[in-house]
């Protein structure tokens, strides 16, 4: 449980800098086998994009949903639609995870495909 509890302690410190620059953060969740990310509006009210590994037209064009692979596509696709709605600027929350791996994957993704964080 150590491991859970210094996760989320990691994320409140962050989450709680954000909501001080009331700034459009990508916050993302991972799981053994999937990834999700949301943008979500400055006031924390409106998701304003959202994409995961559960999403047929991701999980068509990949083999497995837990890998690196996996994580960029779905980089690719919010920052997408979140350029769709008009969203150009970020503020990453990693949900207190560490930034390596497939968060790391996902954030390169989205920052390669237009978005700015």
């Amino acid at each position: 449980m150590q491991k859970k509890q210094t996760r989320m302690k990691r994320a409140l410190k962050l989450r709680s800098q954000i909501k001080k620059l009331k700034a459009t953060r990508l916050t993302i969740h991972k799981t053994s086998q999937h990834m999700y990310a949301q943008v979500i509006s400055g006031d924390g009210s409106t998701t304003i994009a959202s994409a995961s590994t559960t999403q047929a037209e991701i999980k068509s064009n990949l083999k497995n949903t837990s890998n690196i692979a996996a994580a960029a596509e779905v980089g690719k696709f919010i920052a997408q639609k979140a350029l769709a709605a008009g969203v150009t600027n970020v503020a990453f929350d990693r949900s207190g995870f560490k930034y390596h791996g497939r968060v790391k994957a996902l954030a390169e993704a989205a920052r390669e495909a237009g978005l700015k964080f």
